[in-house]
């Protein structure tokens, strides 16, 4: 039996994100885990910016920084990224994501993140929030890996997810939470989705989990998602974000094995309602269930991310797989 000894602070009717940002009047919506994922956290970013919010974003950034000038840089490792930054590459979904919001009358900002470890990508986040003056964070995954423990049978990719919870996670004052959307999609990537439950259930346990609510078309800032990752997918022709592609198509109610990119040709894909569910945490319990955090806490290079987890993950006694019996 499961008892309550201190009642809710919120009703039912209320969302829990949301309501532990309404005293937030700054707010820094980040991607955790590079490439597109800044795109999946648009939905809460919207409605944040449509509440009257101060709202920024951030990625971490998959794309060539070091090719931008000098002036493009607000701190070592995090860039700022306009609608007229140099297309130096044709893979820049920060800059595209900065064209789209122009385009919809958005402050039209985005910071770029550079690909770094742990020490100075806290130090970038830090450069960020003081800048701003920001009051609370939401790192933002699409896809389930940044709730990976470490001892799964299958971790998906981990290294950009964990060392944004890392960085985050050690700098006090703002309030830091974490949204992870695209449940399932990480199935590509090895993770078994019985083990991602099993996890958010013993974040609920630690306090640490404030529940899930869907992204709908018939929303504002459903619609304006959809267009957001219609707009990406025509200007990067040759690398759409299957993640976010997936979200996209999940919330347009498609089913199954729906095809919309080449890339994920010869692949079986299960596109379905639960990816369009965003599930909320604190970031601190985040990084406290995760097991090898300490780990990483001292790395200055993504490649050191890579090689402690590696190391760690020789040491422990993995979780097998975990069937979802449905």
């Amino acid at each position: 039996m499961i008892s309550m000894t201190t009642p809710p602070a919120n009703p039912l009717a209320a969302n829990s994100l949301f309501a532990r940002l309404d005293s937030a009047e700054r707010i820094l919506v980040a991607g955790a885990g590079g490439g597109f994922d800044i795109y999946a956290g648009l939905p809460v970013a919207l409605s944040l910016l449509h509440q009257g919010k101060d709202v920024r974003l951030a990625n971490l950034s998959f794309s060539a920084l070091e090719g931008l000038p000098l002036d493009a840089w607000l701190a070592p490792d995090v860039a700022v990224i306009t609608p007229e930054t140099s297309l130096h590459q044709p893979y820049f979904p920060e800059r595209t994501l900065a064209q789209w919001l122009e385009l919809h009358h958005y402050p039209s900002t985005v910071h770029a993140f550079a690909r770094v470890g742990v020490q100075p990508l806290r130090a970038a986040y830090r450069a960020l929030i003081e800048r701003y003056d920001i009051d609370a964070v939401v790192l933002v995954d699409g896809g389930t890996d940044i709730l990976m423990r470490g001892d799964e049978s299958g971790l998906g990719t981990p290294e950009e997810d964990l060392t944004s919870v890392a960085a985050l996670a050690g700098i006090d004052g703002p309030e830091r939470l974490v949204v992870s959307i695209g449940f399932g999609i990480d199935a590509y990537h090895g993770v078994s989705h019985g083990l991602v439950l099993e996890n958010i259930a013993a974040l609920e346990r630690d306090g640490a989990c404030l529940g899930a609510f869907s992204v709908s078309r018939t929303t504002r800032e459903g619609a304006l998602f959809l267009d957001a990752v219609t707009h990406a997918q025509k200007h990067t022709p040759d690398h759409p974000s299957i993640v976010n592609g997936s979200i996209a198509a999940a919330v347009q109610g498609a089913f199954g094995d729906v095809q919309f990119t080449s890339r994920t040709r010869g692949s079986e894909l299960f596109i379905n309602p639960l990816m369009s569910l965003c599930f909320a945490f604190e970031l601190e319990g985040l990084a406290r269930n995760c097991l090898y955090l300490d780990r990483i806490e001292h790395t200055y290079l993504m490649r050191q991310v890579s090689s402690a987890i590696e190391v760690f993950r020789e040491e422990i006694r993995q979780r097998p797989p975990r069937r979802i019996p449905h």
